[in-house]
């Protein structure tokens, strides 16, 4: 089966920190917008969002540190993926690709990358989407009782290094490929080819993989609760997409949204959680209107 790739992009490996390297599909030409993807994805889950934008942008797609084709250090401590590390990798990809300032989307993981990247460096972040997430400090407070357990695998991934990795590494396609069964309204949208891709490239990266969703049960949370106490917020004009998870939870997505973004436009959407490839004309008008707004 032939891996699949963003129609018209070239790809590149990129350095950006000592010793990681990021895969990165790049197309089009104009204002730069970076691209950041979820779990248990690669940079191909935007591959109908990137296509579109490239008419009149150049889109930047890169494989998150430890996640698809990019580079996978080592955790031997808690920063290694910290948001706040990988977010660092995004802002040196862009500037080693000629960008010293971006518009920036991100989904998932992704989208917690994104959201501490324009925290972090306000000035270089232009604008910022973030697709169906909370902010992590935020994730962790709203996650009680057994509603809780649609989110089973944010405790799994918190445990300390070994048992996680081991569990998962025993059934790798039957773990990753859970979260793309019941998370996607129309199967249709992740083809099986692209499946595949998916699965392939988790399979490769389970010790990675879970280090990124540890380090949201410690370091992250660090350095979101610094922030709330110095009320630091997003100094740009950001927009939120996400399912109604408030309503299944019980709390106000876009009242816990506007604490961190004075600036916001917030939508609840219809589709599954893998919103660029069930609903990707959605997704590039949201994106084509914060831009311009």
């Amino acid at each position: 089966m032939t891996t699949p790739v963003i129609a018209g992009f070239d790809h590149h490996r990129v350095p950006v920190a000592d010793g990681v390297s990021l895969h990165t599909a790049v197309g089009g030409s104009g204002p730069p917008v970076v691209l950041l993807h979820g779990f248990p994805q690669t940079h191909l889950m935007w591959r109908h969002v990137a296509a579109d934008l490239a008419a009149d942008h150049t889109v930047i797609c890169p494989d998150l540190r430890g996640y698809g084709a990019s580079d996978k250090p080592a955790e031997t401590d808690g920063t290694v993926y910290a948001k706040r590390t990988m977010a660092a990798d995004i802002v040196a990809l862009a500037g080693e690709l000629g960008h010293e300032r971006f518009a920036l989307a991100g989904h998932d993981r992704g989208a917690l990358v994104a959201f501490r990247a324009a925290l972090d460096h306000p000035a270089t972040v232009t604008h910022l989407a973030c697709l169906d997430v909370l902010p992590t400090l935020d994730m962790w407070e709203v996650m009680h009782g057994v509603t809780a357990a649609v989110g089973f695998h944010l405790y799994l991934m918190a445990q300390p290094p070994g048992l996680p990795e081991r569990m998962i590494g025993a059934a790798p396609d039957d773990f990753f490929g859970h979260f793309l069964d019941i998370w996607t309204s129309d199967r249709r949208a992740v083809p099986d080819e692209v499946r595949a891709a998916y699965l392939a490239a988790c399979r490769e990266a389970v010790p990675s993989i879970v280090a990124d969703y540890r380090a949201s049960a410690g370091v992250d949370i660090e350095h979101d609760r610094a922030d709330r106490a110095a009320g630091t917020t997003l100094r740009m004009p950001v927009g939120v997409l996400q399912q109604d998870w408030g309503a299944a939870l019980g709390f106000d997505a876009a009242a816990l949204w506007r604490a961190w973004a004075p600036d916001l436009r917030h939508t609840t959407v219809t589709c599954g959680h893998f919103m660029a490839e069930e609903a990707p004309d959605e997704i590039v008008k949201a994106l084509r209107d914060l831009i311009a707004g």
